[in-house]
Order: structure tokens, then C-alpha cells, then sequence
């Protein structure tokens, strides 16, 4: 239920060299044209040593176009920069969401076990003490386990009845209550890091 943080996914290492590339490719594109339009400038310090207006304002005009394919390519580059960035920060979300969401299937599936579980502790109540312990023992281990990795018991038991976190199966009219009341838990509700895998199943009265 848990991994090795030092292991580098194979799909963030493409992502990284793939950025790497495209940045890469960019820089050698915009130096490409910044030499072109460095020698543009040369020619036209040249000519105007020579005294050759026309043919200097045409090389400006060529400075001029190369400019502005300069320019162009510059906010291209960023935009496409921008655009992998985000596709980055999508795909580490979605990334995220899928494994959640793995772990939760994988959860609601130990849930009959740990009602079994529970079940068992409540029968070795008055068994043998060594069988008893052993038991408790178990059944310990294995919700610790499951806390640590972010399922907590949902409180039930004399909470104000909640439809996002409890499924009514019987109801019982005592007149002691405003608003619904939990009076008896008959199984166990799990939330997995806040969010509800399983509602509790309850008696309430009102």
C-alpha cells in the first residue's frame, strides 16, 4: 500500500527529457536567427561605410523581417514552454487520481475482512485467554496497519445523523430527539484520508 519514494516513475523521466529537448530545440532555433540578423548588421554597417543608402535600407528591411520572425518565434517558444508545463502538471494530477483511486478499491475490498475480524474478537471473548490474545492481537495489528495508511473508523454511536456519512437501516420514534440520533452502529463505516469508502450502517431515533 505504500512504495519506495526513490523510485523514479519511467513516464516522469520521459516528461523530464522531453522537456529537455523541446527547450533544446527552441534556443538553437532563436540563436539560429539572432546570428542571422547579428550578420544582417554587419553587411549593413558595410554598406553604409560605402555610402550605399538604397542598398542599405533594403538589408534594414531584411533586419526588420528577421526581427520579427525573431520575435515570433520567441513567443511561440513560450507559449509551447507554457503549454508542456501544464500538460505536466495535468498529467501528475491525473496521475495522482488513478492511484487514489486504486488504493480505495483495494480498501473497500479488506473491509469484509476487517468485519470478520471484528466479528472473531467479539466470539473469543470468553475463550481460552491464549487464543483470545492471539486474536486481539491480530486484529490489532491489522487496523493499525490500515490507520497508518489513512483509514480511520468513522464515529457513529450518538452522532447526529449525517446521509454523507451514515445509511439508515431502522429507525425507532422515542420523542428524546429534534434531529435523528445514531443509537445503534450495526457495521463499521470507513473514511480512506477524508474521503467516505464506506458509510455506517445505523439505527437512529428521533
Amino acid at each position: 500500500m505504500t512504495s519506495n519514494e526513490s523510485d523514479t516513475p519511467e513516464g516522469a523521466a520521459d516528461e523530464s527529457s522531453s522537456g529537455s529537448d523541446i527547450d533544446s530545440e527552441l534556443a538553437e532555433m532563436l540563436a539560429m536567427v539572432d546570428g542571422e540578423i547579428a550578420d544582417v548588421e554587419t553587411v549593413i554597417g558595410e554598406l553604409v561605410d560605402e555610402d550605399s543608402d538604397s542598398a542599405a535600407a533594403a538589408v534594414e528591411h531584411d533586419l526588420d523581417s528577421l526581427a520579427a520572425e525573431r520575435d515570433e518565434m520567441r513567443s511561440t517558444a513560450q507559449r509551447l514552454q507554457a503549454d508542456f508545463e501544464n500538460f505536466k502538471k495535468r498529467s501528475a494530477r491525473e496521475t495522482a487520481a488513478a492511484g487514489e483511486s486504486a488504493v480505495a478499491r483495494f480498501i473497500e475490498q479488506l473491509l469484509p475482512v476487517l468485519d470478520a475480524f471484528e466479528r472473531a474478537v467479539d466470539a473469543v471473548a470468553g475463550a481460552d485467554e491464549t487464543v483470545r490474545r492471539g486474536v486481539e492481537l491480530a486484529f490489532g495489528e491489522f487496523t493499525s496497519t490500515l490507520g497508518r495508511n489513512g483509514v480511520v473508523r468513522i464515529e457513529a454511536l450518538g452522532q447526529p445523523f449525517d446521509p454523507n456519512l451514515h445509511e439508515a437501516v431502522a429507525h425507532e420514534e422515542t420523542g428524546e430527539h429534534e434531529a435523528p440520533v445514531v443509537v445503534e452502529e450495526l457495521r463499521a463505516g470507513y473514511r480512506l484520508n477524508n474521503k467516505v469508502i464506506r458509510t455506517t450502517m445505523v439505527k437512529v431515533a428521533q
